[in-house]
């Protein structure tokens, strides 16, 4: 490849649209530009470094078994609406008409299709186990695509399904898995957490989310200080512990807090420290509605919301629905009187003589207490953990809290789509039995991003020299010197030749502006050709990663570099 001819438009400038390390980065060294909201295109440099995540992915899913095949991005409605997820999945999922008028969506995920396949093409227990993936574009709606491809609405993923005889097999297919995830983690030079995780939309018992550990990730990974359990905040657990203060109950009383609603501003007007606050959240399934309780200091977790009570979603009730059912304003709610069923928080029972909202615009109850001023129907786990919370696996260890970018994720599914859909095999007794199924998938452009928010500085990428767009650059400096441009070519097409993926920078541009665009790009190795060092018979290599400079002979320079390349490769995994 010669940077003369390839097309790669860097930018000086970071673009004021950029919110993040990896999309800052990759919209300036020419990797991707926007379409729309959340859809790019891949430039190709942008399309190497996913052609070369892609490698590695099919590499450890075929060696653990799995079977490469590839699916249809547009799905029709009647596989969806037969898993049950047609109505329930909400608006993420992106759906269309033909000119016959019958329903399609662009593919989220692709269980249905693919339960669909092996319902009709497995027959017998003989046949399994198997495990089928591809690597395909998805499409999810966002609502607020951002932060490029870490959270866009197009996007690469690979996604396999595992089929079981049984719990048990099911079981080892997770394992393979896991054992597969992490190995192609490690290959691509990713630090990563594996957590426990919510199954959300897809469903299942059980899930483990594959964490790469960045200041700059969107996601919140709790862990103990003392054990080795770690979570995401919509998993980790909170114990019921606590003791009530030691104070006698007050009086309550009904105080006016004009336009004021937040639980911050209410405190500072009442002069009452969050902590001290109730607040009642109303939730929705379809026309089922709940209030939850939580104190005013945390975040309710409405991932715990929907698996205390079994739901498929959980969502907020609108303004006008609140209004309906409490009979004020949103940011006054409270328990009292309510009709719906009332839940509160673990935390509720050892408060005392609390602020709460009494579904009257401008009204507060101060000096609340459960019991006396109101009643529930039951309590739980519903709010996010915070640092310093009790570890809820040892109980000895607090939780800690990290930031990482999820870029794997793997289910046990059971048998919720093989139920749904009727994918049965015969067993050995010649008896109709439910395929046991697994999930498991990788953001493609995800993995790359996060590469990217891991491995950076103030000058641009210092990519991992297995998913690097070139692994090495060969710069030119002084390109009216002909021993320079000769000797540049020579180690260009040698290293070429040991297969090396090598770049030619042979534009007609200042030092500086090569070496600039090679640091925003982020080729591992930079290979300097200069006629001062050429007149000392040397070259000279810069490790884009530490910023050392090696300096060889020029009979010497093409072993160096693959002993190099080797040894980031090495220290990469």
């Amino acid at each position: 490849m010669r940077l003369k001819h390839y097309f790669l438009p860097t930018l000086r400038e970071n673009p004021s649209e950029a919110e993040v390390v990896s999309h800052k980065y990759m919209l300036r060294a020419g990797m991707i530009r926007k379409v729309a909201a959340g859809i790019y295109n891949y430039l190709p440099a942008g399309l190497k470094v996913i052609k070369k995540v892609e490698k590695i992915v099919r590499k450890y899913m075929n060696e653990a078994g799995a079977v490469e095949i590839l699916m249809p991005t547009v799905i029709p409605a009647e596989l969806w609406i037969e898993s049950g997820r047609w109505n329930v999945y909400g608006k993420e999922l992106l759906r269309l008409k033909d000119r016959h008028d019958r329903d399609f969506c662009i593919g989220p995920t692709h269980e249905e299709v693919v339960t669909d396949i092996v319902r009709n093409e497995i027959k017998s227990y003989k046949q399994l186990p198997l495990n089928l993936y591809q690597i395909q574009t998805k499409f999810r709606d966002e609502v607020r695509p951002r932060f490029g491809l870490m959270r866009g609405r197009e996007f690469i993923m690979k996604d396999a399904y595992s089929f079981d005889v049984d719990d048990a097999g099911a079981e080892a297919s997770y394992q393979k898995m896991y054992d597969a995830y992490c190995k192609i983690f490690e290959a691509c030079g990713l630090k990563y957490k594996v957590v426990e995780a919510d199954s959300g939309a897809i469903g299942g018992s059980f899930s483990h989310e594959f964490m790469v550990t960045a200041d700059t990730g969107e996601d919140f990974v709790i862990s103990c200080t003392k054990c080795d359990f770690a979570a995401n905040i919509e998993k980790a657990p909170v114990l019921d512990e606590g003791v009530p203060p030691d104070e006698p109950e007050k009086k309550s009383e009904i105080v006016t807090t004009k336009d004021i609603k937040r639980v911050v501003d209410v405190a500072e007007y009442l002069g009452i420290p969050p902590h001290k606050h109730v607040k009642t959240l109303i939730v929705k399934c379809e026309d089922s509605f709940f209030a939850i309780l939580i104190r005013g200091d945390r975040e309710l977790n409405l991932a715990k919301v929907k698996n205390f009570f079994n739901l498929p979603y959980i969502e907020f009730a609108s303004e006008d629905e609140i209004l309906r059912i409490t009979g004020g304003p949103v940011g006054f709610s409270g328990p009292k009187g309510l009709t719906i069923p009332i839940y509160a928080d673990y935390e509720i029972k050892y408060m005392k003589n609390f602020v709460l909202g009494i579904n009257e615009k401008d009204k507060h109850l101060i000096n609340a207490n459960l019991g006396r001023d109101f009643n529930i129907d039951g309590f739980g786990d519903f709010r996010n953990a915070v640092p310093g919370d009790k570890c809820a696996r040892c109980g000895e260890g607090e939780y800690q809290i990290t930031k990482g970018i999820e870029v794997g994720h793997i289910f046990k599914l059971g048998t919720k789509y093989s139920e749904a859909m009727n994918a049965y095999y015969l067993d050995k007794d010649g008896k109709q039995k439910l395929m046991v199924m697994g999930c498991y998938g990788i953001g493609i452009g995800r993995t790359a991003a996060a590469a990217i928010e891991q491995n950076h500085d103030e000058k641009g990428i210092y990519w991992p020299v297995q998913i690097a767009p070139f692994e090495v650059v060969v710069v030119p400096i002084n390109t009216n010197s002909e021993d320079v441009v000769n000797l540049s070519e020579t180690v260009y097409l040698r290293l070429l030749k040991e297969g090396v993926d090598v770049l030619i920078d042979d534009r007609d541009e200042r030092a500086g502006v090569k070496f600039n665009d090679a640091d925003l790009v982020g080729y591992p190795l930079r290979i300097n050709v200069g006629a001062k060092s050429l007149s000392r018979g040397n070259v000279e290599i810069f490790i884009r990663k530490t910023g050392d400079i090696v300096t060889v002979r020029k009979e010497d320079v093409i072993d160096k570099t693959l002993q190099l390349l080797n040894q980031l490769r090495i220290s990469e995994i």
